[in-house]
Parts: C-alpha cells; sequence; structure tokens
C-alpha cells in the first residue's frame, strides 16, 4: 500500500492540505491529483473555513509529478489532465488560499503554489519549473498562470533553463509573497487575520482580481456590502473602537 496521500486537518476557521508521499519528496501521484479537487469541494462547502493552508510533510512543499506514475499522468493529447484539473481546482477556491513553501517546490509543485492567493516560503525554499529538461509541453493555463504572476521574462527563464532558483530571488519575481524564519508562524499570523476581516470584502476582492466577476456581479457585491449590514458593522466598529463583528458569511448564498 502507497503511503501517499493529502491529509486534511482543520483548526479552528483554516483548514490545511498537507501533501505527504514519503521517500519522493512529496511528489504527486494520479489519485494525489485527482483527489485535491474532492477535498477542495468540501472544504468550499464548510462555512467554518475561511481560509486554506496547501503545504507539504517533512520539510519539503512538493517534488512535482510523480514521474514513476507519467503513463497514467499524461492523457492521449500528452497533457497532464488531473494535474491540470487540480491546479485550476485550487485556483478557483473561494476561499483565500496560502502556500507554505519549505524545502523543494518544484514542478507541479511550484505550480500548485501559484495556483494558491498567497506563497510565503521558508529560507529553505527551491522553485523551479522543469519541462525543458523532460521534453513535456506544459498545459496552456497553467503557463498562462505562471506567467501572469511573475511576467513573461521570468515565466521563460524558469521554463527556458530548468533551473532551480532561491527563495529569495523567488521573492524579487514575485513568486514569494515573504521569505520567514518561523513559516509555522508567520503562516497561523496571516490566516488568522484573514479569519478575522470581512469575508463578503475578501470574496469580492478575490474575484475581482482574479477577473471572474462581470460589472453586474460586481454591483451586487456593492449591494450586498449595504444590505447585508456588513459595512456598517465595520464602520461603527471603528468608530467604537472595538473589534468588529462581521455578519456575511459565503453560506448566506452569493
Amino acid at each position: 500500500m502507497s503511503d501517499a496521500e493529502l491529509a486534511v486537518g482543520v483548526t479552528g476557521a483554516v483548514a490545511t492540505v498537507t501533501i505527504r508521499n514519503p521517500g519522493r519528496r512529496n511528489a504527486m501521484t494520479p489519485e494525489m491529483w485527482r483527489r485535491l479537487p474532492v477535498l477542495l469541494d468540501g472544504l468550499e462547502a464548510d462555512p467554518a473555513v475561511r481560509a486554506l493552508v496547501l503545504t507539504g510533510a517533512d520539510g519539503a512543499f512538493c517534488a512535482g509529478a510523480d514521474l514513476g506514475d507519467l503513463d497514467e499522468l499524461l492523457d492521449a493529447n500528452g497533457d497532464v489532465g488531473d494535474a491540470v484539473a487540480a491546479e485550476e481546482r485550487l485556483a478557483a477556491f473561494a476561499k483565500p488560499t496560502v502556500a507554505a513553501v519549505q524545502g523543494p517546490c518544484v514542478g507541479g509543485g511550484c505550480l500548485l503554489a501559484v495556483a494558491c492567493d498567497l506563497r510565503i516560503a521558508a529560507p529553505d525554499a527551491r522553485f523551479g519549473v522543469p519541462p525543458a529538461r523532460l521534453g513535456l509541453v506544459y498545459p496552456a493555463p497553467t503557463t498562462r498562470r505562471l506567467t501572469r504572476l511573475v511576467g513573461p521574462s521570468t515565466a521563460k527563464f524558469l521554463i527556458f533553463t530548468a533551473e532551480l532558483i532561491d527563495a529569495e530571488r523567488a521573492l524579487r519575481v514575485g513568486l514569494a509573497d515573504e521569505v520567514v524564519d518561523d513559516l509555522p508562524g508567520r503562516v497561523t499570523a496571516i490566516t488568522a487575520a484573514i479569519a478575522a476581516r470581512s469575508q463578503l470584502s475578501i470574496a469580492a476582492a478575490k474575484e475581482i482580481i482574479d477577473d471572474r466577476a462581470s460589472p453586474a456581479r460586481i454591483a451586487w457585491w456593492h449591494r450586498k456590502a449595504r444590505d447585508s449590514g456588513e459595512a456598517r458593522e465595520g464602520i461603527t466598529a471603528h468608530h467604537e473602537r472595538r473589534p468588529p463583528d462581521f455578519p456575511w458569511s459565503p453560506s448566506a448564498g452569493h
């Protein structure tokens, strides 16, 4: 029996999905790629969950696809279909997502991190996108998401050379948002802050930033901020110098 798995835990308002594949630097097997969207569906539907952390076990984030199962991963068109579906589901997750990266974050692992909203890295994190070392052509959605994040030149450098870059360079090019010595502590602080903020503001911002909100949808969000009492509570709490108790939650419906 394989020890490879995606482990899920929920602490307070924060869910953590941990990639675990001992001896393979947490490489993703085909079953793990297929499992991830199912897990995300459940966590997105859970009203208690306000943020998601994606991380890896035992000092590594993820070394990408398990190449021992490459024939199973490749479909008839040479496209890594299950991996792309997992990345797309992660990118579309309605709540804030944070990749907590230590050690290798390579290939499909790097692109899972790119599909998250934020990437917080430990000093030993190493990022790489190696299709040119393997003779693969990454799917267009995956390549375009990387390009939107780091820009065309850096995306080309990462893909053309297949070189690993360290955490400080990842920070400079926008692949990492922060590099911190205390990775668990910082991720806990960030997700606690997210959980305490207006979930309506966050959900609306995520849709708008990701270019998934039509003009009508944006107008709906503005009305919802007023009609739900969310904005009134936030402004009143500010004037009264107290923490806000925001009334809106995703379970109230979109």
